[in-house]
């Protein structure tokens, strides 16, 4: 039951990413230069933690459960990169890519760092 609401969560929050992807623009006021790719790294740090979770009932080995979040994170950044690519009003950006694949990363060595002093 745990593995399927994992699952739920992830693809509903993979969802609601490609939903905002799918958007000409976004209603967000700007206070400072490059402020998207905080949006970026927040909402890939979710990401981050909910693909960390559902991974976890297939990989047990922490550092490869780690790498293939991150990964696949990762790769879901490019994706989001390239759909945005034939949204009207939005472009593709490697940088807010890179951003993805922070927020992906941070969030994973948080649980992975959590994980060790837990467990001690």
């Amino acid at each position: 039951m745990v593995k399927l609401l994992d699952f739920l969560g992830l693809l509903f929050f993979g969802m609601v990413i490609y939903w905002l992807s799918a958007q000409p623009s976004l209603p967000t006021p700007m206070w400072f230069p490059h402020q998207d790719k905080l949006y970026h790294v927040v909402v890939y740090f979710i990401l981050g933690l909910l693909l960390w979770r559902f991974t976890r009932h297939f990989i047990k080995s922490p550092i490869i459960l780690a790498a293939v979040s991150i990964a696949l994170g990762s790769l879901y950044g490019a994706t989001d990169e390239w759909h945005q690519s034939f949204v009207e009003g939005r472009d593709a950006d490697w940088l807010d890519w890179l951003a993805d694949t922070a927020g992906v990363s941070l969030a994973v060595l948080c649980v992975y760092q959590l994980r060790k002093f837990l467990l001690k």
